[in-house]
């Protein structure tokens, strides 16, 4: 099984190929997100009971909620921002997950 690093990685790869696609109006844009945000649900579940992992493991939580939410997948993203705070997320990062849910409500 891969790492979490790894994992990782392989995520924020997919962002930049997204983002690059996005910026030259290519429709495989929505491919690189999905894939995305795969990765980085994979890398926020398994950590989520990883407590002392803090605070990487409620950024991981934003960074896969907002993936989600990029990819229309409001009830999951909501589950990753849940989870996110149910640790110990410092007060920038628990604000930007609230912030998070507020605007996967409105979508």
């Amino acid at each position: 099984m891969k790492d979490v690093a790894e994992l990782h990685e392989e995520a924020m790869e997919l962002v930049d190929r997204m983002l690059l696609a996005r910026l030259r109006g290519d429709a495989e844009a929505v491919v690189w997100a999905r894939q995305a945000f795969e990765r980085e649900r994979q890398v926020a579940d398994l950590i989520e009971q990883r407590f002392d992992l803090e605070p990487t493991r409620s950024v991981l939580h934003r960074s896969a909620a907002a993936l989600a939410i990029d990819c229309g997948e409001i009830e999951e993203a909501r589950r990753l921002i849940e989870a996110g705070l149910a640790g110990y997320p410092p007060a920038g990062i628990e604000k930007e997950l609230q912030g998070l849910l507020r605007s996967g409500s409105k979508g």
